[in-house]
């Protein structure tokens, strides 16, 4: 796909906000401090062709009014001692990228899975551009010849998790509607203690980083990044995931506890069936990284409206024999047990973590989350993300029907996602990477006991 660039303008907020810098929270400053874009493409407009600019120009006048409320987006990041981050908020604006293409939606083909579909998110420049100097969020507007349109966002992780990007986006489409603001954005970082000291020097066996296990017989996992990947997406339907969640609390120990989740009995499902897949030996270590909000957590609770990072990244552990041997409760009590551990007190042993470190910088991924830096949850790892309660899907901008909601193409091995159905019937549908020769044997498994 040949994308052309038609203009490219900083948004900045509609009037003036509060100006000054803002202490971030520990986790703001770890793992991926990119970008993360998604993509929604809409029908093409049924009335005038030409009202493709009003759209255009409805979706810079409501990004200037939204950021009014959620103007740390519109600032930058500055670098202080000891790999540490700041906000400087300074209303410098939001960069705003309009392009055009010759291609029409069908020559994308399925959406989910076309690697053209990159070519819709902002290209931002992490080489070349100073870090201070990037805008906390890019948006691409791409119009395609048959009038379709395509709204890429792309928000810096260091500002936004998932819950918070689409709790920001639901936000602006109402805008961009005609209707006020929902809910007006929880902006106080000292909730998780952003700029404060620590409360006690955290034990020496405390630690909540821990390398993810390797491939027996290897010393690195060099070999395995390497390797090419592919990606596809299974749907379960409303009664396949009941059955999967009957199967896994038929052996639940204690029948007084909550049943199974679908997030819990479904990531246990992905794990036994990839560790078959994967033709492990019976005795390899493998992990499951799973993120955590932790607002409910907290005591008190962190606000739901709270806008910045509330998730903390947690791993499961097993060997491959035990989780496909075992019966399918086996892997969903592993994934809740890392769960569980997420408590009020051991999120604040994480932030004393990270607060003891003198250094954050060797926890940090500036660039592409396929880079060679940081931990890898490919082979004999994954991870599994749920979408399944963000209100991502169905964002209506004034633009038309969404037909395609989904996250750039990022080919990790391990890498999964939970999406809702689109029907909004209880389905599911599993955004699925990994290894080329591993992919036909793990669909086959994943369908053959349901």
């Amino acid at each position: 796909m040949k994308i052309s660039y038609t203009s490219s303008c900083l948004v900045k907020p509609a009037k003036t906000t509060s100006n000054g810098r803002m202490s971030l929270a520990e986790w703001d400053q770890i793992g991926y401090i990119s970008h993360i874009p998604t993509i929604h493409i809409y029908k093409p407009p049924h009335n005038d062709p030409t009202q493709s600019n009003t759209i255009l120009e409805n979706l810079k006048d409501s990004l200037s009014r939204i950021l009014v409320h959620f103007y740390p987006l519109a600032g930058r990041l500055n670098w202080i001692d000891g790999g540490r981050l700041e906000l400087d908020c300074n209303d410098m604006g939001v960069q705003f990228i309009e392009a055009e293409t010759k291609s029409k939606l069908e020559d994308l083909g399925e959406f989910s899975t076309s690697p053209e579909i990159q070519y819709l998110a902002p290209r931002i420049d992490y080489e070349n551009t100073p870090f201070e100097n990037l805008p906390l969020m890019y948006v691409q507007i791409t119009k395609f010849q048959c009038g379709a349109i395509a709204i890429s966002p792309a928000m810096s992780h260091v500002i936004v998790d998932g819950r918070s990007a689409s709790y920001f986006l639901a936000e602006w489409s109402r805008l961009s509607r005609g209707e006020p603001l929902g809910f007006a954005p929880f902006l106080d970082k000292k909730v998780l203690r952003a700029g404060e000291a620590l409360y006690t020097t955290p034990s020496p066996d405390f630690s909540p980083f821990l390398p993810p296990p390797l491939l027996i017989g290897e010393t690195d996992d060099k070999e395995e990044r390497k390797k090419e990947t592919t990606v596809t997406m299974l749907k379960l339907t409303k009664n396949q995931v009941d059955f999967l969640k009957n199967k896994a609390n038929e052996t639940r120990h204690d029948k007084n506890s909550r049943p199974y989740s679908r997030y819990e009995t479904v990531t246990g499902h992905i794990w036994r069936c990839a560790s078959k897949a994967r033709g492990h030996k019976s005795e390899q270590l493998t992990g499951l990284g799973v993120s955590v909000d932790i607002r409910k957590r907290m005591l008190p609770p962190v606000p739901q409206n709270y806008f910045g990072n509330s998730t903390i990244d947690v791993v499961a552990s097993g060997c491959s024999g035990d989780l496909i041997s075992k019966p399918l409760g086996y892997a969903a009590s592993r994934v809740r047990e890392a769960i569980d551990r997420v408590t009020h007190e051991y999120v604040h042993s994480t932030i004393d973590f990270w607060k003891n470190l003198d250094d954050l910088s060797p926890f940090q991924d500036i660039h592409a989350l396929t880079g060679d830096e940081g931990p890898f949850y490919g082979n004999p790892n994954l991870g599994v993300t749920s979408w399944l309660t963000l209100p991502f899907h169905g964002l209506d901008f004034g633009c038309g029907e969404e037909i395609y909601m989904g996250p750039v193409t990022h080919d990790i091995d391990g890498d999964f996602i939970l999406f809702p159905g689109q029907d909004g019937d209880g389905s599911m549908v599993v955004r699925s990477c990994l290894q080329v020769p591993h992919m036909e044997a793990f669909k086959k498994i994943f369908y053959e006991s349901i």
